[in-house]
């Protein structure tokens, strides 16, 4: 009797041990068949500038036009052709200076109102990239005969690596 005692003591205390062991929580890892993996693609956008060099040109702009260096030049070129020749030459020679001096005077007051003056102008845009990158995986595995699914960011390939945790359920009647 008394070692019935001890055998009745013994197992209680093991199923006391293993309940403790079983109520603290096991894991484990273990595989899972993947049944499919399919990626999942996002739109991205990479835009980048694009620069090129043009050459533009300055338009005519007859309507600012300025008549004083024609004035001054003619004066200028009037006096000078003056001083050379005699009679009937000097007079021919003064009215030739005037012309040339007008001219010239003309041109030196206007260079910047009028003509064709090319530069260089940089002119950029920014030019949109979208491509399709993949940002991870819709996986759908079976695990010990039940269908299961989850998002990763890789594709697993053939098998999956579970974490695999055990507790015991709450709210069990007495099934002995």
């Amino acid at each position: 009797m008394h070692t019935q005692k001890i055998i009745v003591s013994a197992m209680l205390l093991a199923t006391t041990s293993t309940v403790a062991l079983a109520d603290s929580g096991m894991s484990f890892t273990d595989r899972a068949q993947v049944i499919s993996s399919t990626p999942i693609y996002q739109q991205v956008n990479e835009p980048h500038r694009e620069c090129w060099t043009e050459t533009v040109g300055g338009e005519s702009r007859s309507g600012d036009r300025s008549y004083g260096g024609a004035i001054v030049g003619g004066l200028i070129g009037g006096l000078l052709g003056n001083t050379v020749g005699q009679g009937n030459g000097r007079t021919a020679a003064a009215a030739v200076g005037a012309v040339t001096g007008a001219m010239v005077g003309d041109n030196i007051g206007n260079r910047d109102s009028y003509g064709y003056q090319p530069r260089q102008v940089e002119r950029c845009r920014v030019q949109d990239n979208y491509r399709q990158v993949v940002s991870g995986y819709n996986v759908a595995y079976r695990y010990r005969g039940r269908d299961f699914t989850t998002t990763l960011p890789y594709d697993p390939g053939n098998t999956l690596t579970l974490n695999v945790n055990a507790t015991v359920a709450q709210n069990q009647g007495n099934n002995w």
